[in-house]
């Protein structure tokens, strides 16, 4: 996995850098294409034959990206792409907290009857299934976080499916006192997540300042922090996703002071 991580770094990377020189030395935009024939090119030198150790399909995923966020960039820029501006692409690092591969059906994965997901080049991976798939993917991106986590993130074709009606609206007022303040008197108060897991994220702080940079023990502690903190993040979005969910199957009509629906 992490070879495959790095191979889609370096291609990435390699991309972005012949864009950059091409536009340096006044010459015309690297097509995709190009940018192709590279890779293909470079597997069959010294210096690049690792990259042949992995699917091919993720290395082209990788330049899939980068033509993504020179889109997002280009059209930010002209004004095509509303909201904030979106910067232009950045190289990647090693030390990203966030490394991420795409496999599509090209790449023939395959979800086994025993719970298994099967990488090419990769081998059998053994997954923790939060739901059912409804349907076949037809492409994972598998993803680390800062804490060290693999997810697996598909992509499928399913229909949406209308929940009961039900008679009740109701407004919702976000304030500060309370989360949320229902039109029917009900207050929502928001647990103390953070708060709680204050004392010993503050320990793992402390712990991670006295460890010397660029030492091993450093980046463990690093790891150990990032877990705290996912920890709390995933608390707190599980109850925010438990809470909407329990509003909308209950009423017709939601208003906050933001939006209606």
């Amino acid at each position: 996995m992490a070879r495959a991580f790095g191979c889609a770094r370096v291609v990435f990377n390699d991309g972005l850098r012949a864009r950059q020189q091409a536009r340096e030395a006044g010459l015309a935009y690297v097509t995709d294409a190009e940018l192709s024939r590279r890779v293909t090119a470079a597997k069959l030198t010294p210096e690049r034959a690792w990259l042949g150790e992995v699917s091919s399909v993720v290395l082209q995923q990788a330049l899939a990206d980068l033509n993504t966020a020179y889109r997002n960039f280009f059209a930010s820029v002209s004004g095509k792409r509303k909201g904030r501006r979106v910067a232009a692409p950045r190289f990647r690092s090693r030390k990203d907290n966030r490394q991420a591969i795409r496999f599509t059906t090209n790449a023939r994965f395959k979800v086994l009857d025993n719970g298994r997901l099967r990488l090419p080049k990769i081998g059998d991976v053994q997954v923790r299934w939060s739901r059912t798939l409804p349907a076949m993917p037809t492409s994972v991106t598998v993803i680390r976080d800062a804490a060290g986590r693999y997810f697996a993130s598909f992509v499928v074709q399913t229909t949406d499916e209308a929940l009961p009606s039900a008679a009740s609206e109701v407004g919702i007022d976000l304030g500060l006192t309370h989360f949320a303040v229902m039109s029917d008197g009900t207050k929502v108060t928001a647990p103390k997540f953070l708060r709680r897991a204050a004392r010993k994220l503050k320990r793992l702080q402390q712990n991670l300042s006295r460890k010397q940079r660029g030492s091993r023990n450093r980046k463990k502690a690093v790891v150990k922090l990032a877990r705290a903190h996912a920890r709390v993040t995933d608390t707190r979005r599980d109850w925010q996703h438990k809470l909407s969910t329990a509003i909308i199957r209950d009423n017709q009509g939601r208003c906050t002071s933001r939006t209606c629906a």
